[in-house]
């Protein structure tokens, strides 16, 4: 694959699946031995590990989700996104109860793409923080 359509994987998986929710699309854009390299220790990192933490921690928990992504670069099989994940705190987030606040996660990731798919996924993020702001 070029570098520019392996890009427009990432970019579809952030509309599709993170802003939208779409369970078909998940599917069609995860190889069935993905692997979260950011998952926390003793958790699971397949496929499933990464779709509960969209329909189960951030969607319920954060309405009119939106991604902004602001830069990608892709090298090989691998894509670095700096993004922007907001929305509206209506729901308990991480055992924070709603505050009707906009929440914004910062995010950096890079995920290695084979055969059209995530294969491998790196991140870092600002939910701690941002935990931590609606808390106060």
């Amino acid at each position: 694959m070029s570098l520019e359509a392996i890009k427009a994987v990432v970019r579809r998986f952030n509309d599709e699946v993170i802003a939208r929710g779409d369970r078909a699309s998940f599917d069609a854009l995860m190889q069935p031995d993905f692997v979260n390299r950011s998952a926390p220790a003793g958790a699971p990192n397949g496929p499933e590990s990464m779709w509960n933490t969209f329909a189960n921690v951030l969607r319920p928990a954060l309405d009119n989700l939106v991604v902004t992504i602001h830069d990608q670069v892709a090298e090989s099989d691998k894509v670095t996104t700096r993004k922007t994940i907001t929305g509206i705190h209506v729901g308990t987030l991480l055992g924070v109860e709603a505050t009707g606040r906009t929440v914004t996660i910062e995010v950096i990731d890079i995920v290695r793409i084979a055969n059209g798919r995530y294969a491998e996924h790196w991140g870092l993020n600002t939910l701690a923080a941002t935990l931590a702001q609606l808390k106060n």
